[in-house]
């Protein structure tokens, strides 16, 4: 699917139009005159008319961006699956932009193990755009659109296929061609070499050995003169290990649990794709966790790559313990931010729900609010919650540092708290269990990964550089 610009039809009224025939300013003019001017007086937001030589769709302007791309979504499942081309004109290039982003993340689809998945696909081959639209704006939904559904495709992906090392695979041939870019994949020697205790122990039930994956980009001029770190928790699989996982509702769908590092690769790829004058890099711990082998167990006691030593009381809490390794890494970079992604708590989910993350950090409140106006922006929202020092408490063991799990409340503050005590300062902790991976359609987001972070992190990046 490509996106393509041509002329616009100049309209009467503030409307946006998709259709699937290139239809022409007479033809609106017709189609206005006869049908539109009572629907214009109604609170309706869209009218489709099926006319014999195809569909269209006309949109009132004036509605949020959110609102455009839900309706992008609506209009994709009314659109037969066998269409090519679909034509959208309008006015104003960022109502278009956003009606446009809805129907293209609505597009997505994971085929690769349907058998009969070319009578499924859908055939849309190009995206017409109104040059009201500009060819920079074109350029960035394109490139968009490809990392959100990279990282779709990575979550989506079962253990049976995306192990560790598949995984990092992956990643290596997505940058393979990115200007500015390398991948450098730490095998299980090197690791054992870095002392990364909870990637290891993490590591000790399955047959596949870890990956620590490091992605760097630096183009020639950059803004920043400390490199932005992003860290991604990369568990490709996770039954709870020994603290096994109930299988109905808990175990079936973690698979998802490297959704955030897949977020994170799918921003730096982006931001590359993007030519942002920024530095960034990227730690991806990656492992799956498995009650096989010599498995960890509760009541083990490990070390983080600092030296830390963690009391394990529930091998099912074992991202923060690989994550912590991966934060104590990042401080050879001395970077100017530290920003974590996880599928990390179910206290996260619990707390709001799929409809948004929630993020904990000790860096400025501009830079805070920074993040929660990009996600506001891009509709992938996130809730500061407090992090306060007292939380850390919860995680004191009486016989090492650290235990890998708190108290019965606020979870995900505390594991936040236990991640902070590895990663240099400012650290910002986003917990995305929620809004990672939906078990049902929930409009332009979908069913199973839904690519959650990527369009917020990059939004944050550009407007951090500004």
């Amino acid at each position: 699917m490509k996106l393509k610009r041509i002329a616009s039809i100049k309209l009467k009224s503030a409307l946006l139009i998709l259709s699937t025939e290139n239809t022409s300013a007479k033809e609106v003019e017709n189609t206005f005159d006869s049908s539109i001017n009572e629907w214009l007086k109604s609170k309706d937001d869209f009218l489709f008319l099926k006319l014999n030589t195809g569909m269209i769709f006309f949109i009132k302007e004036g509605l949020t961006n959110e609102k455009y791309r839900v309706l992008g979504h609506k209009i994709r499942t009314l659109i037969e699956r066998t269409e090519k081309n679909v034509f959208v004109h309008g006015n104003n290039s960022e109502t278009i932009f956003s009606l446009v982003e809805g129907f293209c993340l609505s597009s997505y689809q994971f085929l690769k193990y349907k058998k009969e998945k070319k009578n499924l696909q859908y055939s849309l081959d190009t995206i017409h755009l109104s040059d009201v639209l500009t060819e920079e704006k074109v350029t960035f939904l394109n490139h968009t659109l490809n990392a959100v559904y990279w990282t779709r495709d990575m979550v989506n992906e079962p253990v049976s296929y995306l192990n560790a090392t598949n995984f990092s695979n992956e990643i290596v041939s997505l940058f393979s061609k990115i200007k500015d870019t390398k991948v450098n994949v730490l095998e299980k020697s090197k690791i054992e070499a870095l002392k990364m205790g909870g990637l290891l122990s993490v590591n000790k039930g399955s047959q596949d050995p870890p990956t620590f994956t490091i992605i760097e980009y630096k183009p020639k001029k950059v803004k920043n003169k400390k490199p932005i770190v992003l860290v991604g928790k990369g568990v490709t699989y996770d039954t709870g290990g020994l603290s096994l996982k109930p299988t109905a509702g808990s175990m079936d769908s973690m698979k998802c649990d490297m959704a955030g590092a897949a977020m994170m690769v799918g921003a730096i790829y982006l931001c590359a794709k993007l030519l942002l004058p920024v530095h960034l890099i990227c730690l991806i711990p990656a492992t799956d966790n498995r009650p096989g082998e010599n498995a960890y167990t509760p009541g083990d006691i490990i070390h983080i790559m600092d030296g830390t030593s963690v009391e394990v009381l529930n091998t099912d809490a074992e991202g923060r313990l690989i994550l912590a390794d991966a934060l104590a890494y990042s401080k050879k970079y001395t970077p100017d931010l530290v920003i974590n992604a996880a599928t990390l708590t179910g206290a996260a989910v619990m707390a709001i729900g799929t409809k948004a993350a929630c993020m904990m950090s000790n860096a400025e409140n501009k830079t805070n609010q920074m993040l929660v106006e990009a996600g506001n922006k891009v509709h992938e929202r996130v809730v500061e919650l407090p992090f306060w020092d007292e939380y850390l408490e919860d995680m004191k063991s009486s016989i090492a540092d650290f235990k890998n799990i708190g108290g019965k409340y606020a979870g995900m503050i505390s594991a936040g708290k236990f991640l902070e005590h590895f990663a240099p300062k400012p650290f910002v902790h986003i917990d995305i269990a929620g809004p990672s991976f939906l078990e049902s359609e929930e409009n332009y987001k979908g069913k199973g990964g839904t690519g959650f972070g990527v369009r917020i992190i990059t939004e944050f990046i550009h407007n951090y550089l500004a």
